[in-house]
């Protein structure tokens, strides 16, 4: 480790290695990069415990163009992460698309207005009737809704853990060190920092902070005497083997079933042989920074009678598998913050994604990357969703948030 680098990222899952990347990637940065990793088995890292999908349905065009960035990134990431000597990753894309569902005049509104703006972006998303979701996909049950909205392209999920270990794989090959340890202090000289002390001992000077730091996001901002309104939020994932499986029942996608919102909330997804489930809980505080006790309770409660009513395949089901892993959730919005503190300027924010990390990840680091060698965006402008809006308490309206 050297004892000063033009950029150290705090934070070294998929946000902050990605970051890593584009910056390492980019031949107009010359500069030294050292990403800090407090946990390097990530056991724990909001990456690691996510359900890995990505998704062009959203109702705000920058965020429709984000994932519409990383879908073709991740689909070509073999070919652009390959590092010599070893084999390409594969992160075992599945797409199998989104499916919206609509059951009462505001929701079937919502997926009109959204499907206007994806459409507009050059989404491949359509939208159906009763009778033509009924045929698209006979096991479930439609009689009480009004609406679908299906992705045809750039949709599904992937290997979290492959994403994020591609990104630090080409990263190290390109110069990037990695250090296995923990920020404790960040040190500033008026409206610069200046240095970082990480728990070793160790004072490294840093020409540049990015907070990649996931739900951690306010303890390392608050270090350089700043902020950010991110805090962890839980969230249950739940295996289950169906007795009876409607895979295969499909007659489109070559007959492949989707992830499937229900209007309750309740998300279900093939996994395997089994499906992963989860939903948005009834109360929603925040969580202990290193409380991941599954809230089991949900899936009895709320989950189970939400699928058996969608679909008989769903009505004779067994967990086999749950864990709960947390959001870095934007209080303000929901919504990504990417960009530099507009007084300290050389502490950049790449938090609060609220569960669209791993998708909004590539082009997150690309924007940030861009920040720190051009000091502006130069491909998509991210400008909106910026910490200025923090400030000014300005919410980036986002109606797609699952």
């Amino acid at each position: 480790m050297k004892s000063a680098y033009d950029v150290v990222i705090v934070g070294g899952a998929v946000i902050g290695s990605s970051v890593a990347y584009f910056l390492a990637a980019n031949p107009d940065f010359a500069g030294s990069i050292l990403v800090v990793e407090r946990d390097p088995t990530y056991r724990f890292a909001a990456t690691s415990l996510s359900a890995a999908s990505i998704r062009v349905q959203f109702s705000n065009p920058i965020n429709v163009k984000i994932s519409q960035f990383g879908s073709a990134f991740i689909q070509d990431f073999a070919r652009t992460m390959q590092v010599a000597g070893e084999a390409a990753p594969d992160l075992n894309f599945h797409k199998g698309g989104y499916l919206f569902l609509a059951a009462t005049p505001e929701q079937e509104q919502t997926l009109r207005e959204n499907h206007g703006v994806q459409r507009a972006c050059g989404a491949d998303v359509v939208l159906w009737e009763p009778d033509a979701l009924a045929e698209a996909f006979p096991h479930l049950r439609v009689g009480d809704l009004r609406l679908a909205s299906y992705g045809r392209a750039d949709e599904g999920w992937f290997s979290n853990t492959g994403l994020m270990n591609g990104f630090k794989a080409k990263a190290r090959e390109l110069g990037v060190d990695y250090a296995a340890d923990e920020v404790v202090a960040i040190a500033r000289s008026g409206a610069r920092v200046t240095s970082v002390t990480l728990k070793s001992g160790r004072v490294v000077g840093a020409g540049t902070v990015v907070n990649a730091s996931g739900p951690r996001a306010a303890l390392t901002a608050r270090m350089a005497g700043l902020d950010v309104p991110v805090e962890p939020r839980k969230r249950t994932l739940f295996v289950v083997d169906c007795a009876r499986t409607p895979e295969g029942s499909a007659r489109v996608n070559n007959g492949r079933l989707p992830l499937m919102i229900d209007p309750s909330g309740v998300f279900c997804r093939p996994e395997g042989r089994y499906f992963l489930t989860g939903c948005p809980p009834v109360t929603d505080p925040a969580t202990d920074w290193d409380d991941f006790e599954p809230r089991y309770e949900e899936f009895e409660d709320i989950i189970w009678p939400a699928l058996a009513e969608r679909s008989p395949a769903f009505e004779a089901v067994k967990v086999v598998n749950q864990w709960a892993g947390h959001y870095d959730f934007n209080v303000l919005d929901h919504n990504l913050i990417v960009g530099r503190h507009p007084e300290v300027t050389n502490f950049i924010y790449a938090n609060g994604f609220s569960g669209h990390g791993l998708q909004q990840g590539p082009a997150a680091g690309r924007g940030v990357a861009e920040l720190i060698t051009y000091g502006g965006f130069r491909t998509l402008d991210l400008s909106e969703v910026g910490y200025e809006r923090v400030l000014e308490n300005r919410p980036f309206l986002e109606k797609a948030v699952i």
